[in-house]
């Protein structure tokens, strides 16, 4: 069976990493069992890149993927990081740096989402940097959420991303594929070749709990329609990861990263120890070994 590599998004440990600096941090990774980290939601300076991959060559490690924005066409504020139309020199040196040849950008501007036609504006402007991107041996990726399975006459807006793109490519992930309603392991199918990364996350519904967070009498169905639908760590959902992972690697996927993004108290790393863990118990532990 073909493998992939499984790691972590640092996302989930952005708090530990200001407090502690990323070398500790990425230490704790490894003596989980983690090999592979996606940076995302980090501030790109000088310092951390130096650091992180002092990180990677000391401790053995490697990056599946790097982030950045899209542009600063947000709601009310400029982009908080690196966007390809501000800095895509700078971008293209921090890969180099860190011999990283996966860029993803993590989310679509809040007014691409509002129309079908501003949608598809975004992903043009996505396919032209990824063209861009190439000639630097980078490829870029785009990371969806459920919102993206909206339907404009009758077809997912992701399909139509999907259909009017070429070089840029898609990372799914797996509980906003589920909350979006569509099976995972039967989404990935229709991806094959675009979809080098992968979000695993799992999807669970919580118990309902007013006492332990204090909900008002006035919220309790607010809160019983919506609260309870929760993130969760591999294999404590409902999803089936033993067949969307097997079903990824053979449509092309190489990265996996681990991210859940609410632990809902729980120690970040705690999280990703269990996910590790549960997959190690689905037999995939090798698919955290660098190959």
């Amino acid at each position: 069976m073909k493998k992939g590599t499984i790691g972590a998004m640092l996302m989930m440990v952005k708090k530990e990493i200001a407090e502690q600096g990323v070398y500790a941090v990425m230490k704790q990774l490894k003596e989980i069992g983690i090999n592979l980290v996606e940076v995302s939601q980090i501030p790109m300076t000088a310092e951390f890149v130096s650091e992180l991959q002092r990180a990677c060559r000391d401790l053995h490690m490697e990056i599946g993927a790097l982030s950045c924005g899209l542009n600063d066409l947000t709601a009310a504020r400029k982009y908080p990081g690196d966007t390809l139309a501000n800095d895509f020199d700078k971008i293209v040196a921090d890969c180099k740096t860190l011999d990283c040849t996966t860029l993803r950008i993590g989310m679509m501007p809040v007014p691409y989402m509002e129309s079908e036609e501003a949608g598809l504006e975004f992903i043009r402007l996505c396919e032209d940097y990824a063209i861009r991107l190439k000639e630097h041996g980078i490829r870029l990726y785009y990371h969806p959420h459920h919102m993206e399975m909206v339907k404009y006459n009758g077809k997912r807006f992701m399909d139509t991303m999907r259909d009017v793109t070429t070089h840029v490519g898609f990372e799914l992930d797996t509980h906003w594929m589920w909350r979006g309603g569509v099976d995972p392991v039967e989404y990935i199918k229709t991806f094959k070749g675009r979809i080098y990364l992968l979000h695993l996350k799992d999807y669970r519904i919580a118990p309902v709990n007013f006492a332990s967070y204090h909900v008002p009498e006035e919220e309790k169905m607010e809160y019983m329609f919506d609260k309870i639908v929760q993130f969760a760590e591999v294999g404590e959902g409902v999803i089936d990861y033993p067949n969307v992972l097997r079903t990824a690697v053979e449509c092309g996927t190489r990265y996996f990263h681990i991210e859940q993004d609410d632990c809902y108290g729980r120690n970040p790393m705690d999280s990703i120890r269990l996910s590790y863990e549960n997959l190690v118990k689905m037999g995939f532990k090798d698919w955290f070994e660098l190959e």
